[in-house]
């Protein structure tokens, strides 16, 4: 997945964490040689759109629309979580995406007890982009996710100077601003200009559901999405905004002119009945557009495999075959992302002197073969569960279909045990 998209047939070799080769044959000493097997080595999957925090409601939360998801169920149980709760959700969540192949995310979680979720992952091995969720602005949410702005602003600062840069770089912190519904114009404003000063990622839900636009149109006075967010200066290359199934021609050309970068989630939008968002067009514009799964309560399942088909498949039904091919997509989910995440020096493809967050897909499973363009086999016909070996920062976390970090069983086993006591808490 370099500049060139070359495919080559050979070995990667790894130092201090870092990719120190690629050639036909490397045959210097190594501690460790993972044998691929003749199977597709890439880099990293890289989702920059989730909740690690809702991997606990996974079928607690379903067929509603967005906002009465968001009110009867999402929210009240996020106000439900402890640090324990989070951290079993974390746990479950980083077993999932390490064993499919995501190897990076970009996360926002609920409004209180972050540094639960810093834990948990820094234990995984997971590479993370974490935001504290921040609401000030809307009386429909439950008391516990209520905050003032001041405190909000101060604890997101808090956990920024305590998290990011944390584990070698591993983990960071971003400011998240759920979405404009919930959020005071003060709030936007404060986060915007912090974002300019410390040159952080913001990282917010936008232009997701037609209900959230009217509304948004109701208490700006007539301003779209988009419009809104750029009225309180948000809109600059560090905003990344989840969703943007609902932008016209004018808001794509806003996004393009001020850099502003897309978090694809198809899945989760098609369960939401949200919609399909204007992907093509969007790229056409310029504009830098990766992938995620958002969370386990919209999605389900956080298999970036599926999300990468469904894009394509999404945009030949809009536009027609071919509007997004495979190679395209297999770059909005390794090198799109790494821009996104302001990483695209360091992960994103396997290219010397980037950081080893690599995996190796089996090739010997049928519906693999028989397999003559890589990109077409791996969007279109490759599972979450063919990822044989997934590494990150040159740690095998993953080896041959088997979590090293987390015990499989016992984190899905703690989750129930959780997912249980949240429930007996929440307001639903």
């Amino acid at each position: 997945m370099n500049d060139r998209f070359d495919v080559v047939e050979g070995d990667v070799s790894i130092k201090d964490g870092r990719i120190a080769a690629i050639a036909p044959h490397i045959d210097e000493p190594h501690d460790r040689i993972v044998d691929a097997r003749g199977g597709y080595v890439l880099p990293g999957l890289i989702q920059t759109h989730i909740h690690l925090c809702q991997t606990l409601f996974r079928g607690y939360a379903d067929d509603l629309p967005l906002m009465d998801w968001l009110r009867r169920r999402v929210w009240p149980m996020e106000a439900a979580h402890t640090p324990e709760t989070l951290r079993a959700a974390t746990r479950l969540a980083a077993t999932e995406l390490l064993a499919s192949g995501t190897t990076a995310v970009l996360t926002m979680e609920t409004v209180h007890d972050t540094d639960a979720v810093f834990e948990a992952v820094a234990q995984s091995g997971l590479r993370a982009t974490i935001g504290k969720c921040m609401m000030d602005s809307d009386a429909q949410v439950p008391r516990r996710l209520r905050e003032r702005m001041r405190d909000s602003i101060d604890e997101s600062i808090a956990i920024r100077k305590r998290w990011h840069g944390a584990a070698n770089g591993r983990l960071r912190a971003a400011f998240a601003p759920r979405f404009a519904v919930s959020c005071s114009r003060d709030l936007l404003e404060a986060v915007a200009s912090l974002s300019r000063e410390q040159q952080a990622i913001v990282h917010t839900h936008a232009s997701e559901s037609r209900d959230e636009i009217a509304i948004v149109k109701q208490m700006s006075g007539g301003l779209s999405n988009l419009e809104y967010l750029a009225s309180v200066r948000l809109t600059s290359p560090h905003l990344c905004a989840a969703h943007c199934v609902w932008v016209d021609d004018r808001e794509q050309q806003l996004l393009a002119d001020r850099d502003v970068k897309v978090l694809h989630c198809p899945g989760s939008n098609l369960k939401l009945g949200s919609g399909i968002a204007p992907v093509a067009e969007m790229r056409a514009r310029g504009i830098t557009v990766s992938l995620g799964a958002d969370g386990a309560a919209c999605n389900n399942r956080l298999d970036m495999f599926e999300e990468m088909r469904l894009a394509a498949v999404l945009q030949a039904m809009r536009m027609q075959p071919g509007v997004l091919p495979a190679r395209d997509v297999l770059a909005m989910a390794t090198r799109a992302g790494a821009r996104t995440l302001g990483l695209d020096a360091e992960i994103g493809s396997i290219e010397a002197g980037k950081r080893a967050d690599v995996i190796v897909v089996d090739r010997d499973r049928p519906h693999l073969a028989p397999g003559p363009d890589p990109y077409s086999t791996l969007v279109y016909a490759a599972r979450g569960s063919d990822v044989r070996t997934t590494i990150v920062d040159g740690e095998p976390l993953v080896d041959d279909f088997t979590p090293l970090r987390i015990d499989r069983a016992e984190a899905a086993a703690q989750a129930r045990i959780a997912a249980r006591d949240l429930l007996l808490r929440a307001e639903l």
